[in-house]
């Protein structure tokens, strides 16, 4: 899939079919997350890549806006060191394993982002890192509609030059 058709494509998939991720496909999402460029280089991430079904539905139970990660066949758990450009950088890294995730066919969406404390303890996070998201991967339950997205027209999100000047 073309980057841009994947961008205007994406959408939040929140039931999964009963499927085995490939695990070239599951490295694949791990590599693009890696390679995904930070702040000076710091890489402030680490990723805990978890396909124990057990252990997807206690991570299920422990995230109050996400009890479907206990259906999905994979999760990554997306942890950050305390650094100033942390949430920015494992951000970026998690846009793009949704990207490349999708693009192969497989759904996610970003769950969490505040109270994850006892997610870490679970998975034994050293102290210094902080769970910024868990993101549950599978193929989606049902037909969606690629790109029919409710998104606000572009003229009223970009300027050109300067504010309020219209992008045409």
């Amino acid at each position: 899939m073309e980057a841009f058709e994947a961008v205007r494509t994406l959408l939040a998939v929140r039931r999964y079919l009963d499927r085995p991720i490939p695990e070239n496909i599951v490295q694949k999402i791990v590599e693009s997350g890696r390679l995904t460029g930070s702040a000076m280089n710091l890489q402030p991430w680490t990723f805990i890549v978890v396909q124990d079904r057990q252990m997807l539905r206690r991570l299920g139970a422990l995230a109050r806006s996400g009890p479907y990660i206990a259906d999905a066949p994979l999760a990554i758990v997306v942890a950050v060191e305390r650094t100033g450009y942390a949430v920015s950088d494992a951000s970026r890294a998690i846009h793009s394993m949704l990207l490349v995730a999708w693009s192969e066919g497989v759904g996610s969406n970003w769950v969490g982002f505040n109270n994850l404390e006892k997610v870490k303890a679970l998975l034994e996070i050293p102290a210094g890192f902080d769970v910024l998201a868990i993101l549950p991967f599978g193929y989606p339950a049902s037909k969606i509609g690629r790109g029919k997205k409710n998104r606000k027209p572009l003229r009223a999100v970009a300027h050109r030059e300067r504010y309020g000047q219209p992008f045409e």
